[in-house]
């Protein structure tokens, strides 16, 4: 059967989003697109606020991507100074605050910082976040209350990754999704109204990785990248439909999997990239592997599918600190080419309405492209931000960006 690209987190949001917002990590389908259109421009764009959300160390950066639902933009950052993590919510328009809710953490000390690297989602007037030591917090939208929360890291007793938890909970059906990593608790569904488990599977290590979710009614699957490879489970239950090895030699595998047609697309950067086939066998889901390709090592740079033939995305070396933009055949793996120098570990990926792709270089350069698989075409460029990892929000006309201090709404050209 194909078809399996309908994300059914779609249905799990709609009640809550409009089809303009950008209320979890990757966007409304978790695949880093948008409706929006974006034209070209030629005079540098407008930033129409700035909002400070974090002091600038040597080993401090702003990781965690906004979010906009419902008029508001959410942002995930550690209280400066303190063993807290604070999600804050501003006025999308206006930037204006509107409620800061701190909490207390276990004491971290992680390399690059210790900030969450997470994003949240916003699903039915709740907002869920997943934070760098495993706490998993429900707060309501409007007022910024926590409804409950649980250490996931002390409850599970998950090992701890070298850079700290990095999964970006989903949200579908009544159950919120996260890779735990501990032995038979590697991915635990969590009720999303009390915070209690409602099934919990495998033995798997969990990776900086977030999942996604494909397919539909019965069909649904949600998967995941777990530290021994790609695997697909019912959201309902944690039925384990099929699994498939993808092993980082560093277990540093980041990369969020992506659907282009009916190809799964999974990465790290020492193992490559890899090709599934989403198929069905006896009416359940399936994976047949097409093929490899050891150069496709996405560091954490999640990649976008354009058309049904069409990947984009950066793979990096450790070595060379030099990242580069490809344009993949996801049926067989070949590249079609590459762009050298977008950044030196990393740069982010969004594809509007109208099927362009825009670029924030990790320099901090917002760059508009025409996707072509035959050649690199660039239809605009500016400087929005500073140096920056992470993944921008496009919602309403306006552009959101994270640098190492500050939240930045830039308005977009239509």
């Amino acid at each position: 059967m194909r078809r399996f690209a309908s994300f059914a987190a779609l249905l799990a949001l709609a009640t809550c989003a409009r089809a303009d917002d950008w209320p979890q990590w990757l966007g409304l389908k978790r695949d880093g697109a948008s409706a929006e259109v974006v034209k070209p421009w030629k005079a540098p764009l407008k930033v129409a606020w700035k909002q400070t959300v974090g002091v600038p160390t040597k080993q401090t950066h702003g990781y965690a991507s906004p979010v906009i639902a419902q008029g508001k933009v959410y942002v995930f950052f550690r209280t400066p100074g303190k063993n807290e993590e604070t999600l804050s919510a501003f006025d999308a328009v206006t930037g204006k605050p509107v409620w800061n809710t701190p909490y207390a953490r276990p004491k971290a000390d992680f390399p690059f910082g210790n900030d969450p690297r997470s994003s949240p989602a916003v699903v039915d007037g709740k907002v869920y976040t997943y934070g760098i030591t495993g706490m998993l917090t429900r707060f309501d939208a409007e007022s910024g209350k926590i409804d409950w929360q649980v250490d996931a890291g002390k409850v599970y007793q998950a090992p701890s990754l070298t850079f700290g938890c990095s999964c970006s909970p989903i949200v579908v059906g009544d159950h919120v999704l996260i890779n735990v990593g501990a032995k038979g608790a590697s991915i635990v569904a969590f009720d999303k109204t009390t915070g209690k488990e409602v099934w919990k599977k495998l033995d798997d290590g969990a990776t900086y990785s977030s999942p996604i979710i494909v397919g539909a009614g019965d069909k649904a699957q949600v998967i995941f990248l777990t530290a021994k490879g790609l695997v697909g489970l019912s959201p309902k239950d944690g039925t384990v439909y099929w699994q498939h090895p993808l092993v980082d030699l560093i277990l540093e595998s980041s990369t969020t999997p992506v659907v282009a047609n009916d190809i799964l697309f999974g990465s790290s950067i020492t193992f490559g990239g890899l090709g599934l086939r989403l198929e069905s066998d006896a009416g359940k889901p399936a994976v047949k592997k097409l093929w490899t390709n050891g150069t496709l090592n996405c560091y954490f740079a999640t990649p976008v599918a354009v058309g049904k033939d069409s990947l984009y995305m950066v793979t990096g070396s450790l070595l060379s600190k030099k990242a580069t933009l490809r344009c993949v055949d996801p049926s067989t793996g070949k590249e079609r080419w590459s762009r050298p120098n977008v950044g030196k570990f990393h740069a982010s990926l969004l594809r509007t309405g109208d099927d362009k792709i825009l670029l924030v270089e990790e320099a901090g350069n917002l760059v508009l492209l025409d996707p072509n698989p035959k050649e690199y075409r660039e239809l605009a460029r500016t400087k929005i931000c500073g140096e920056t990892w992470v993944h921008p929000a496009l919602a309403n006309g306006r552009l959101y960006i994270r640098d190492a201090t500050d939240l930045i709404c830039v308005e977009m050209p239509k």
